[in-house]
């Protein structure tokens, strides 16, 4: 899928969804960040128009550009070099991408290179069904996958949540695409 193309698809979201992520995800999520909040693979602005002290990066130039006509501060990602400076950053997000990304490795020590010591990531993959909405999908990640792949990239795990349950249901996730697992990680 081209980049048009994904900034495309991405627009088709419903009102509902929108109000759900805006309204119930987003500010549920950011009670775990504080500070200046990185939002990576920002997409078209969604946790951008919730957490006001947020700057978001993307890979896709139709996204970013789309940020910034809303007023959002948004950088492009090149070489997967993340444009910010180093320990800048309290915590950062990564909503729904772990699990496109064929090398999370890379983007993970960006991550850990932004972020102040101490700082949180906020990392949040599909659960079960969800997985399966998506051909672009690379990797499956459960708890304890995620928990093994950040610590091996110098993160300690804090806790983990889930949406829309706010309880963790092996069943709910095998049924309901919504349904998401996050992960709070601080870096060491």
């Amino acid at each position: 899928m081209s980049n048009e193309d994904y900034f495309n698809y991405l627009k088709t979201r419903s009102n509902k969804a929108l109000l759900y992520r805006t309204k119930i995800v987003y500010p549920y999520l950011s009670k775990h960040l504080t500070g200046k909040v990185l939002d990576i693979g920002c997409g078209i602005g969604d946790y951008l128009s919730v957490n006001k002290n947020s700057i978001g990066i993307d890979i896709n130039s139709f996204n970013v550009n789309y940020c910034k006509q809303l007023g959002f501060e948004a950088h492009i990602i090149e070489n997967n070099i993340f444009p910010i400076s180093n320990n800048s950053c309290d915590a950062a997000i990564l909503d729904n991408v772990l699990e496109h990304l064929v090398e999370p490795e890379i983007t993970l020590q960006e991550a850990k290179r932004v972020l102040k010591v101490g700082g949180k990531l906020l990392i949040g993959v599909p659960g079960k069904k969800g997985y399966t909405m998506d051909p672009d999908h690379k990797k499956f990640y459960d708890e304890a996958e995620m928990d093994h792949l950040l610590s091996l990239n110098g993160f300690k795990t804090v806790k983990f949540l889930y949406t829309p349950t706010f309880f963790k249901s092996d069943f709910i996730s095998k049924k309901l695409a919504s349904y998401c697992v996050y992960g709070v990680f601080e870096k060491l």
